[in-house]
């Protein structure tokens, strides 16, 4: 099994669902950062390892990818 990334305390599930929601609903492409929380705009859905404006590390995964990564339950 894959090591999962671990996840800044501000990516909450109701966060990331509701960033996929306006992906697939609006015109919007948000991502967030793993390392510190931030939005990022302009992602991809399936981004991964892009670099964050706010800290400068490659954390930014876009939000349908960090959807995949995370436990709904």
């Amino acid at each position: 099994m894959p090591r999962q990334r671990p996840l800044h305390a501000s990516l909450t599930t109701d966060r990331i669902l509701e960033a996929v929601e306006s992906e697939m609903f609006g015109t919007e492409n948000p991502g967030f950062c793993l390392k510190c929380g931030a939005d990022a705009d302009g992602c991809e859905p399936d981004a991964r390892n892009y670099q964050c404006e706010e800290c400068g590390s490659r954390s930014v995964f876009g939000a349908a990818e960090l959807l995949s990564m995370v436990d709904t339950r």
